[in-house]
């Protein structure tokens, strides 16, 4: 192989898992050109990963911005400017991790002699050379690209994730550490993510970052985006005593330096979550409608799930917007295993 297209475009939790590919297939063609092809809200995850030699952006929500203010020629110009920039690689592979039409119908556009697909659907399948499904160990995180490597016969090796970040978010990460006296622990809260059905409770996010505070002697710091300032203001606000919020004031790259540096991470089901495992911070993940894994593959991490009847529910939960799954999910249980993956 002279030149690989990895394909997954999006979510930065699916991009955390799917790293470990890029090793194995250094490993498997150690003189080969490997590119990425990402929305541009994922491509810092990305950008400075050793085994990759280039990431190219596909700007989907631009394209589906020109489409819906009928600009057909601009978008077809970008369509064709996109096809240009991948087929100027010749590629000799194509992965479509995603499976999805979009993915698989860009992966088509790349040219790829051979265009593997990975659970493909949506007509995707149609598009591919080969497809393969998502098998694996369900319980174990990310199962399905080891299961996808195993099956194209690429060395493993360790198959661990990746999350790099530079020195700009080293030195932005001493600073935040001097300016608000974490120089003795943090930790790391992440409540917040795309499907309501996916949270915790606000009120419970304020009593465990007290208890944070006084039973493990750390400053609890909030992280999130800039759509979850109101509700980090929300959970700041009920507090009674000391944190850090940082939701909207970070980049990724800077949220993933200041989770390397935590003494601890409790989050949802959200990427910022699964950077915790990659980086090897002690991570605490709480699980209710969707439960992706079970084996972190860590003693310093666990996740925490109390199956109902209706679990999974995914997208549809039929609750009532009660969430019993992560209503079961207490304070005192979170610390006592965080004391116990603290000191792994």
């Amino acid at each position: 192989m002279r030149s690989i297209l990895v394909v997954r475009l999006s979510a930065i939790g699916d991009i955390v898992f799917a790293s470990p590919l890029v090793a194995a297939l250094r490993r498997a063609w150690p003189e080969a050109r490997i590119v990425w092809l990402v929305q541009p809200e994922c491509r810092a995850l990305l950008d400075r990963h050793p085994d990759l030699d280039e990431v190219i952006v596909c700007n989907l929500g631009q394209w589906r911005r020109l489409w819906r203010e009928r600009r057909i020629r601009e978008l077809l110009a970008e369509i064709r400017a996109l096809r240009a920039q991948l087929r100027a690689r010749h590629f000799d592979l194509a992965l479509d991790l995603q499976g999805l039409l979009k993915s698989g119908v860009l992966t088509w556009l790349s040219g790829a002699r051979e265009r593997i697909g990975l659970g493909s659907r949506e007509g995707s399948q149609w598009l591919m050379t080969r497809v393969l499904p998502r098998g694996g160990e369900v319980k174990r995180i990310g199962s399905e690209y080891r299961y996808l490597a195993e099956q194209i016969g690429l060395p493993l090796g360790d198959f661990a994730m990746a999350v790099c970040y530079g020195e700009a978010e080293s030195a932005f990460t001493s600073t935040v550490m001097a300016r608000e006296g974490l120089t003795k622990g943090y930790a790391v809260l992440c409540p917040f993510t795309t499907r309501p059905q996916k949270h915790w409770f606000e009120d419970r996010w304020a009593g465990l970052a007290a208890r944070i505070r006084t039973d493990l002697g750390l400053i609890p710091m909030l992280l999130g985006g800039p759509a979850d300032r109101e509700a980090a203001a929300r959970i700041a606000a009920a507090g009674d005593g000391r944190l850090v919020n940082l939701a909207g004031q970070t980049s990724l790259t800077e949220a993933a330096a200041l989770i390397d540096r935590a003494a601890l991470l409790v989050a949802v089901d959200t990427g910022l979550g699964h950077m915790g495992i990659a980086l090897n911070t002690p991570s605490l993940l709480l699980f209710g409608s969707t439960c992706p894994y079970l084996d972190t593959t860590r003693a310093n991490a666990r996740v925490f799930y109390h199956p109902l009847p209706c679990s999974p529910c995914k997208r549809r939960p039929t609750c009532g917007g009660f969430f019993d799954c992560m209503r079961r999910i207490g304070i005192d249980e979170i610390l006592t295993a965080a004391r116990e993956v603290m000191t792994v």
